[in-house]
């Protein structure tokens, strides 16, 4: 008699606003909302039809094809894809330190499992570096000492894909790598060290913004919307010189921006209460226009084209046929 959401720490704050306005608004419950990770969500997400499993998963990434195949492996063939706006990851600081600005190619070289050899060939070594000065002499000579997500955060993924991988294709040699061997140009790119410079901090993004108070040495890694919740004690650093703003991220002049996701289990329509009318609380122009509650709560909205597509396929309750 109640809706079960999984998923996405990122998408967790919007979908539980969403949700406390759904039981406020309506006669239906208010949906239970459960912060796992978006790959952990699309997990439980897609383990079967029943209500011992999710009606919906959040997600600050899209599905994956093999996620997709495990769903249907589990009679779970029936899902509409929501996508509700934009996000940006940053990579802040404490405002009782100075602010940094970094470029991707510092990203990576802080980062990275391996990276190129220092002596200039086109060779790879464990990452030698410990302070930032190391990584570029225009940055602070401060430990390393980063606090991110864990590898079932889609979080993780989007930072993986655009910030190390951002950083990581400025070296030609990799870059051309891309297209010789595929599977090790994404070893050597996504690969994050785990010599205890990056630390997983888990699926809670506010456990890193106090952290990062306790620890103003420390960075941590995580999704605009906590950032635009605590600029009072928190700070983002620049990335190729771009600021980590609202209108940053809407333009996309900011390098490290993704996507938001919700993925609905068609199957349960009409079985679990409530589910299709929270599927349109949730796309609605009240909630992800452009004068919507949830950009109070640091969404990005979509333009208004691609935003009237997302409505009616998932008011439609259209399936995800495939990826395209």
């Amino acid at each position: 008699d109640y809706i079960s959401i999984v998923g996405s720490s990122t998408v967790y704050p919007f979908s539980t606003v969403v949700a406390e306005n759904f039981g406020k608004s309506t006669v239906f419950k208010t949906p239970k909302v459960e912060s796992t990770g978006s790959g952990g969500g699309l997990k439980l997400f897609c383990s079967g039809v029943g209500v011992e499993y999710p009606d919906i998963t959040n997600s600050s990434r899209r599905i994956k094809q093999s996620e997709i195949d495990s769903c249907a492996e589990n009679g779970v063939t029936g899902i509409v894809e929501a996508k509700i706006g934009y996000d940006g990851i940053a990579i802040a600081n404490s405002r009782k330190a100075d602010r940094y600005d970094l470029t991707l190619r510092d990203i990576y070289l802080a980062l990275a499992k391996v990276v190129p050899n220092p002596d200039g060939g086109q060779t790879f070594v464990d990452n030698p570096y410990k302070t930032w000065r190391d990584v570029s002499s225009s940055l602070p000579a401060e430990k390393i000492e980063v606090l991110g997500p864990p590898p079932t955060s889609g979080t993780r993924d989007a930072f993986a894909e655009l910030a190390l991988e951002g950083g990581c294709k400025t070296f030609d040699f990799i870059s051309e790598m891309k297209n010789s061997d595929k599977n090790r140009y994404k070893a050597v790119c996504h690969g994050v060290r785990e010599d205890g410079v990056y630390i997983e901090a888990g699926e809670n993004d506010n456990l890193i913004v106090q952290k990062l108070q306790a620890n103003p040495r420390a960075l941590g890694i995580f999704g605009f919307s906590f950032l635009d919740q605590n600029t009072d004690v928190i700070q983002g650093s620049a990335i190729n010189g771009i600021l980590p703003e609202f209108e940053s991220i809407a333009d996309g002049s900011y390098p490290v921006s993704r996507s938001l996701y919700y993925y609905t289990k068609k199957a349960h329509i009409g079985s679990i209460a409530g589910l299709e009318e929270y599927n349109r609380e949730f796309m609605s122009e009240k909630a992800i226009g452009d004068e919507g509650y949830l950009t109070d709560k640091g969404l990005i909205p979509m333009p208004m084209q691609e935003r009237k597509g997302f409505q009616a396929s998932v008011t439609g309750m259209q399936e995800l046929k495939s990826l395209d």
